[in-house]
């Protein structure tokens, strides 16, 4: 079986501390099954995450229609994000900027690889990267000047439709935004080869 896709609802900020992850198994199955994760803060429920897993089959054709990706460009850009925090996870993730950057308004296509491990000792797979770096596509296709305004993600959905491979994940993310407080982005998941998935985000937008 596969991980097919990973809905995650962010109930509340998650803090940098000792975090407790609860898993269990809500729909065991041979062809599709779902899993649940519950992450805790001091006995608090931050994060809920489900993710269906699929049964692999050899027996279908891949069928999609899209251009080759864009070449990963040579250079790095460190990430200006204004009057944002750029310490931290912004600046351990290796950007290569096609279209776009953090603060050019408007839809942004980059590639992305985290440089460091989550966990020590262990290297990220494609899939993790994929997950890990799919919750950008609000921030680098931000439409509202971030000085005046929030646009905070209450979930990110990811649904791929094969697993990512190599080290390098493509966002190719818009935004757009409703005028009643709701917004939407949508990024485009590829790897080297071809797209892989899509991440959606919903955001809360309201004036700071």
């Amino acid at each position: 079986m596969r991980l097919a896709r990973v809905a995650v609802d962010i109930l509340r900020p998650v803090p940098v501390g000792v975090l407790t992850v609860k898993t269990r198994t809500m729909r065991p199955g041979k062809r599709v099954a779902l899993l649940d994760a519950v992450v805790e803060s001091g006995g608090q429920e931050v994060l809920i995450a489900r993710g269906w897993r699929i049964a692999r089959s050899g027996a279908t054709p891949a069928v999609f229609n899209d251009e080759p990706p864009p070449a990963v460009p040579a250079t790095s850009v460190r990430p200006s994000f204004p009057g944002g925090h750029v310490d931290g996870y912004l600046s351990e993730i290796d950007w290569r900027f096609v279209s776009g950057n953090f603060d050019e308004p408007g839809p942004c296509q980059t590639w992305a690889r985290p440089r460091i491990r989550l966990l020590p000792g262990e290297d990220l797979s494609p899939m993790c990267r994929a997950l890990l770096v799919a919750d950008s596509g609000s921030g680098i296709s931000m439409t509202l000047d971030p000085s005046r305004f929030i646009f905070i993600n209450v979930d990110l959905t990811v649904v791929l439709h094969r697993d990512p491979v190599g080290e390098w994940v493509l966002l190719d993310a818009v935004s757009t935004m409703g005028g009643t407080g709701t917004g939407l982005a949508e990024t485009r998941l590829s790897d080297t080869a071809s797209v892989v998935g899509t991440g959606l985000q919903t955001l809360l937008v309201a004036p700071r």
